[in-house]
């Protein structure tokens, strides 16, 4: 069994169970369902995106798996946005979950940027 510490798919998981907690939240609290719903579909599928990453085939499929990552953490940043400028969360409610996702969307492209670099080195030698 391997113990070593996968940073980018903990927190990834973390914010897909704050995802849902605050998606639970809004319906419950709010009465909201659209918007919410969006944001629960992007919140969670950043974290999916990353395990299918780490089953890929190829270090391109790597690479597509994590971009659609990084999408989905950009995603989810806008349904957040709207749902703080149409009152649905508070500023802490979103500052928290945006430090949280911007969080993942630099780990991400460090990610990519550090795959692609080291595939350049690799096809230059």
């Amino acid at each position: 069994m391997n113990d070593k510490k996968n940073v980018l798919r903990d927190k990834s998981f973390t914010f897909a169970v704050r995802t849902v907690n605050l998606y639970k939240y809004i319906i419950a609290n709010k009465a909201e369902y659209v918007l919410s719903k969006q944001l629960l579909r992007s919140g969670t599928s950043i974290g999916a995106n990353v395990r299918e990453a780490q089953n890929a085939e190829s270090r391109a499929d790597f690479i597509h798996k994590l971009g659609i990552a990084q999408k989905e953490t950009d995603e989810t940043l806008y349904w957040l946005e709207l749902l703080t400028e149409t009152d649905f969360l508070s500023e802490p409610e979103f500052v928290s979950m945006q430090n949280d996702a911007t969080e993942l969307m630099k780990i991400i492209r460090s990610i990519i940027l550090t795959v692609k670099t080291n595939k350049n080195s690799v096809n230059n030698s």
